[in-house]
C-alpha cells in the first residue's frame, strides 16, 4: 500500500499522537498506517502537519492551500537569517510542514527566485546594487566558505542572487582580478584577465591603429590639396 491510497485521517491522528507520546516508534507507526517504501518520510510529514496545525491539519484537504509571495519571502528570509530551525519557521508562518519551506529555499538557492502560484502570481528576486571591489571580494570569499549558498549571501549582503553567482564564477576563473569593475575603461588600457579579453584588446588595438592611419592619410591628402592649390595661384 502507498500513501496515495486513501488513509483514514482519524488513523493518522491516532498514530501521530501515539508517536508523540513515545508509545510507538516511527517505523511501526508507518507500518500500521500501511505506508511502504519511504513510509517513514511520509509519516514525518504528518507529524509536521500535526505540530503546525493540530489534528485538524490531518483531515482531508479539499483544496490546495496557497501562500502569498510576501509570506514566502518573509519565511525564507527568517530561516536564512538564523531566526529559527526549519520546523520553527514553518510553524511560525502556519505552513503545513517544513517540507514546504525546504522547497522555497531550494528554489531560491538554485534559481535565485521564489515563485508564487497563488492568486497574486509573480516571483521574487532581490535587485542588483552597486558594490566596490572590496565588497565583491568579501562576498565571494564568504560565499565560497559557505558551500556557494548564493541565496543566503544575496540576503546577507542585500544584493541579487545573480550578482553573487557571477562574482563567484569570475573569481574561480580569473582570481581576484576578475572582480575588478572595468566598465567605462577603454579596451586594451588594462591588463587582460582572460583569453577572451586578450583577443578583445588586440582587436581594439588594431582598430585604433587603423583609425590613426586613416587620420594620417586624410591629413596628407589635405596637405597635397593645399600644395596643388598654391601652385596655381
Amino acid at each position: 500500500m502507498s500513501e496515495r491510497k486513501k488513509i483514514d485521517p482519524v488513523l493518522k491522528v491516532e498514530l501521530v499522537e501515539k508517536y508523540l507520546r513515545d508509545e510507538i516508534g516511527i517505523r511501526e507507526a508507518a507500518r500500521q498506517a500501511g505506508l511502504s517504501g519511504s513510509g517513514t518520510e511520509s509519516f514525518r510529514k504528518w507529524i509536521d502537519i500535526y505540530q503546525n496545525e493540530g489534528p485538524a491539519g490531518l483531515l482531508e484537504q479539499k483544496s490546495f492551500k496557497a501562500y502569498s509571495l510576501e509570506l514566502k519571502i518573509s519565511a525564507v528570509n527568517d530561516y536564512l537569517e538564523g531566526k529559527g530551525s526549519l520546523q520553527a519557521v514553518a510553524a511560525r508562518y502556519g505552513l503545513r510542514s517544513k517540507t514546504q519551506l525546504q522547497r522555497w529555499l531550494e528554489s531560491y538557492n538554485t534559481l535565485g527566485k521564489i515563485k508564487c502560484r497563488g492568486s497574486g502570481g509573480g516571483s521574487y528576486m532581490r535587485k542588483a546594487r552597486g558594490t566596490t571591489y572590496e565588497e565583491r571580494l568579501e562576498i565571494v570569499l564568504d560565499c565560497l566558505a559557505n558551500d556557494k549558498n548564493y541565496g543566503a549571501m544575496a540576503l546577507k549582503y542585500e544584493c541579487s542572487y545573480q550578482q553573487v553567482r557571477n562574482w563567484v564564477l569570475k573569481y574561480e576563473k580569473m582570481g581576484a582580478e576578475g572582480l575588478e569593475d572595468r566598465r567605462g575603461r577603454r579596451a586594451g588600457t588594462q591588463p587582460a584577465r582572460s583569453p577572451g579579453e586578450e583577443l578583445r584588446d588586440k582587436i581594439a588595438e588594431l582598430e585604433r591603429k587603423n583609425r590613426d592611419l586613416q587620420m594620417e592619410n586624410d591629413l596628407l591628402k589635405k596637405v597635397r590639396e593645399l600644395e596643388m592649390k598654391d601652385r596655381y595661384l
